[in-house]
């Protein structure tokens, strides 16, 4: 980039860099968000560029990482894919999705990454960064960057943390994880790679995860303002509550065990799954354990098994055939169990999966089709244009109320008919949505295309109470919205840490 190369913006731009990819960015530019909208300004959630397949749909059918949401939920402003203009969608054998501006515009290899849409990509970050202040000139950039800014062999190719902070003159917040131990070398190695007219743009650290009494870090925090010469401007505690991961790679590394569990839920860990954030509602509902599922295993003990999203949906299905899962899912309902399968889920619940344009990647199989679990009366078809849009629909089952959600997928689902026909239902008052059908009245086998259902208080509390009853203990007798409570409680920890501090003054 010509360092000459500036965007001049009204306000001041605030940007949270890290010393590694895990550190608290997300969650820091969250809080930032929030306090700056009661503080009565204009904040304006942005990453350049994120990998991820946790997606969010837009009003506009655009697709952008799901942690943007919440930002611009935090920021009091409805989610636009200009927060997020570039998403890479990982996709297995290191290739990945490319979205622009919530369109997606190809396939690509990591190597070939860079030749072939690194000057585009940059050209689009720009564009959405004019377009942004050109509409609200008043609005504060909040700016999240992406892993480490100092990866060394990458820096000539990152489009998402110096490039822009270089671009906007931002002044740069650095986060560090203290539980992940080495904290000291965290802080000064990443600031020592640093360029002198980039290590100028750190304003402030944060120090992140701290456990314990926070008097004992007193002489830590002092040498590293002495050592840097640049304040610490908070240091944060380790929370219990789960901010949504970006990555499904650490979703195995997550405590989701609740005291005393009353249901026990298996949840399918797919090697390509996608949209891990629609399980957030159930992680945080009180009774319920989560249980991550990724080999072969007894199901006797789960009360529901869920099949979430995939972003590879055939790979997914081949990976439950060789794990020996696609036994213990028959069997398991076969005997009377509960299973919900959302989008990816739903389609391998199906009898038949065709792929005619290769979007899944049977181009070697002669008929480019293959035979899904078998337990819906469902074909699903792989159509060359991917469905994206929001969702307003009215549930009909398990209870009669409005669900609010949105739909990604290329895969187009049929009911077939065959001799289970009869017993297969509809969930939603709109076709093509969703079915159900009752397993021998103990259970149900049920699947919907609608992400972010369980987020639906009413349809998860009346959902979850068909189990509760079924297994004989007592029903949910309230609403419960344990996800905006639990980002509500994080914030109020962070606002506490950070609200006064410089790095949020007016420049």
């Amino acid at each position: 980039m010509d360092n000459t190369e500036k965007l001049k913006t009204k306000n001041k731009s605030i940007m949270v860099l890290g010393t590694s990819s895990g550190v608290g960015k997300s969650i820091t530019v969250t809080a930032i968000c929030r306090i700056l909208r009661d503080l009565g300004e204009n904040p304006f959630p942005f990453k350049g560029q994120n990998m991820s397949n946790n997606a969010w749909v837009d009003m506009g059918g655009g697709e952008m990482a799901f942690s943007q949401a919440i930002q611009a939920f935090a920021s009091g402003r409805i989610p636009s894919s200009e927060m997020n203009p570039i998403l890479l969608k990982p996709q297995g054998d290191s290739t990945s999705e490319v979205i622009h501006l919530g369109k997606s515009v190809g396939i690509t290899t990591a190597r070939n990454y860079y030749k072939n849409w690194f000057q585009s990509g940059w050209e689009i970050i720009k564009k959405s960064l004019s377009n942004i202040t050109d509409k609200d000139d008043n609005c504060r950039l909040i700016i999240e960057g992406a892993g480490s800014p100092v990866e060394m062999n990458l820096i000539h190719r990152d489009l998402t943390n110096l490039r822009i902070a270089r671009y906007l003159e931002a002044n740069c917040i650095l986060v560090a994880d203290i539980e992940r131990g080495g904290v000291f070398a965290q802080i000064i190695g990443t600031l020592e790679l640093l360029k002198p007219d980039e290590k100028k743009l750190i304003k402030g650290i944060i120090i992140n995860r701290f456990r314990g009494d926070i008097s004992l870090f007193d002489e830590g925090k002092k040498w590293i303002e002495k050592k840097t010469k640049i304040p610490i401007l908070g240091i944060l505690p380790c929370l219990k509550e789960n901010f949504p991961p970006e990555d499904s790679l650490d979703l195995l590394d997550r405590k989701l065990t609740n005291e005393n569990p009353e249901l026990e839920i298996g949840i399918i860990k797919f090697p390509s799954i996608s949209n891990f954030s629609d399980l957030d509602p159930l992680e945080n509902e009180k009774g319920i354990n989560l249980n991550w599922i990724n080999s072969s295993q007894d199901f006797d003990n789960f009360d529901l098994i869920i099949l979430p999203g995939s972003k590879q949906t055939i790979k997914d299905i081949t990976f439950l055939k060789e794990s020996g899962l696609i036994k213990r899912i028959l069997n398991y309902s076969n005997n009377n169990g509960n299973i919900f399968g959302i989008c990816g889920g739903l389609q391998m619940l199906g009898e038949y999966l065709e792929d005619p344009y290769s979007k899944e990647g049977l181009q070697s199989h002669p008929k480019k089709s293959i035979k899904g679990i078998g337990i819906l009366p469902l074909k699903t078809i792989f159509e060359n244009i991917k469905t994206t849009k929001r969702v307003m629909c009215d549930a009909t089952w398990p209870c009669n109320t409005n669900i609010e959600g949105f739909e990604i997928h290329n895969g187009i689902t049929e009911v077939i008919k065959t001799r289970e026909v009869k017993k297969l239902k509809d969930i939603f008052k709109q076709n093509k949505l969703g079915w159900y059908l009752d397993n021998n009245e103990k259970g149900s086998i049920a699947g919907s295309y609608v992400h972010g259902i369980f987020d639906n208080d009413q349809w998860r509390v009346n959902y979850l109470n068909l189990i509760r009853d079924k297994k004989g203990i007592q029903i949910l007798d309230k609403k419960q919205n344990p996800i905006k409570l639990n980002v509500r409680q994080l914030l109020i920890i962070l606002l506490i840490n950070l609200k006064n501090t410089s790095i949020l003054n007016h420049y």
